[in-house]
């Protein structure tokens, strides 16, 4: 019987996986390298909303720990809604560090309705 090659297609195929894995030590075959691919997206995206979840309650924190000599927090959230101010989270707790002056004429703007 005659040897069939495999095709270039799979050749391919397996390249990319042992260049996507080449820090994966110690694996040899292509059910390997996959498996390990497969866990390391699962883990990217866990891990990246871990990220996601820690900033935001980051602004949170720092956003209350300003507003809360004037209104709460969550008064200041509503009215920002209110007001239709597009203004999110992560912006107001930039306007924080970078410039307060500008957050706190926003601030007395929807304490005062």
């Amino acid at each position: 019987m005659t040897k069939i090659k495999i095709g270039y297609k799979i050749h391919n195929c397996r390249k990319e996986f042992r260049l996507f894995a080449s820090t994966f030590l110690g694996f040899t075959s292509t059910k390997q390298f996959t498996q390990k691919k497969k866990k390391s997206f699962i883990y990217a995206h866990y891990d990246n909303s871990i990220k996601i979840r820690f900033f935001r309650c980051l602004w949170i924190t720092r956003i209350n720990s300003v507003t809360i000599k004037n209104i709460s927090y969550n008064l200041f959230m509503h009215n920002m809604y209110k007001k239709r101010l597009l203004l999110n989270r992560k912006i107001c707790a930039q306007l924080i560090l970078s410039n307060k002056s500008y957050f706190y004429i926003i601030l007395n703007e929807i304490k005062n309705k």
